[in-house]
């Protein structure tokens, strides 16, 4: 379900996005990169992540363990960072509006600006993404005694691991959502002096603060989870029952959570905005029109009418036919919403 709330969900913004020229503003284009990086997270870190949790050991190779945690990690960066650039673009507009306003030129090279710093900052994890067997952990099938392969991070001293994990933590996490509250909080504030001046204006602009608090609440809590499993196993020297319960059960609901904040986006951009709600519609019954028009035209040549019988013909034509235990990977799948509205400004 959550595979194809990121993959219908976000392609659908994506095409509403791209094919909607009055759509094509600053907002609108983060908003097309965090569909796209949630996308990421639908294809290449959602199928990997659940057969990882389903069956014992990796069943991948090493490349795959590398680029799982890659694109893992730059997904969810590069939608923390896009969240901040837009929560930005909006404090700019409503607390200083006389001020100068980004361009679709410029956040396009800021769109790029955050994919560059989003691998920066998970180039090491990559890095340091290895396969390895368990030591003295084997598996029985017909028989046959087989190796469980883990894909894990693997760094030459534990202190250095809890180092990048708090360092990860900082500025994909907890510094994004210090800024997010700060520049919402002014923004809330510069509206409600507003509200008296003009009402109708101000009703707009408060509905957006809403959905952005909500995609802030959402990103926080589906995040929490899986960041605290990740904390709690750096930091805490865990016993080998300890490491197989969180594995085995904490993990996966802390990934499913995560992976599911992707696949709700395009929710929230529908039942706030609309024009993406408009978007999503239009799609859909065009996508029916044209299975629709498919339809008919194969029952046409299925079915073709006769010809007329010519005088002096009388033969009518012919007609054409026609359990052990599995240490999981770091894994930041990402994730984080977004936010959607239109340039009120």
């Amino acid at each position: 379900m959550v595979l194809l709330l990121c993959i219908v969900g976000n392609g659908l913004v994506c095409l509403v996005v791209l094919r909607n020229r009055k759509m094509r503003t600053v907002t609108n284009l983060f908003i097309l990169n965090l569909a796209i990086s949630d996308l990421l997270v639908g294809v290449f870190c959602v199928p990997t992540t659940l057969i990882d949790s389903l069956i014992s050991g990796w069943p991948f190779n090493q490349l795959t363990c590398k680029m799982s945690n890659l694109v893992q990690g730059m997904s969810v960066s590069a939608s923390v960072f896009t969240l901040v650039a837009i929560a930005v673009d909006r404090f700019t507009g409503i607390v200083y509006p006389f001020h100068h306003r980004l361009r679709p030129v410029s956040a396009f090279f800021a769109i790029i600006f955050i994919w560059l710093l989003a691998f920066a900052i998970i180039f090491p994890s990559a890095v340091r993404s290895t396969v390895k067997p368990l030591d003295g952990i084997c598996m029985l099938q017909d028989n046959q005694i087989y190796p469980v392969f883990v894909c894990f991070e693997d760094w030459p001293k534990e202190e250095m691991r809890r180092v990048y994990t708090t360092v990860i933590f900082i500025y994909v996490y907890l510094a994004p959502l210090g800024l997010l509250s700060i520049m919402y909080g002014c923004i809330a504030t510069k509206l409600s002096k507003n509200l008296r001046k003009n009402r109708s204006r101000s009703k707009k602009r408060i509905k957006v603060i809403k959905m952005l608090i909500i995609v802030t609440v959402l990103f926080m809590v589906s995040w929490l989870p899986l960041w605290t499993l990740m904390l709690l196993t750096d930091y805490q020297d865990l016993d080998r029952p300890q490491i197989d319960f969180l594995s085995s059960y904490l993990f996966p609901v802390a990934h499913w959570l995560a992976f599911f904040n992707s696949g709700i986006n395009p929710i929230i951009y529908g039942f706030f905005n609309v024009n993406f709600r408009r978007g999503f519609q239009s799609a859909v019954a065009c996508a029916s029109c044209n299975s629709l028009v498919s339809e008919m035209r194969r029952a046409y040549f299925a079915f073709i009418r006769p010809n007329k019988v010519s005088a002096g013909n009388t033969e009518a034509p012919n007609r054409q036919k026609g359990h052990f235990i599995t240490v999981m990977p770091r894994t930041m799948g990402q994730g984080i919403q977004d936010i959607v509205l239109q340039d009120i400004n």
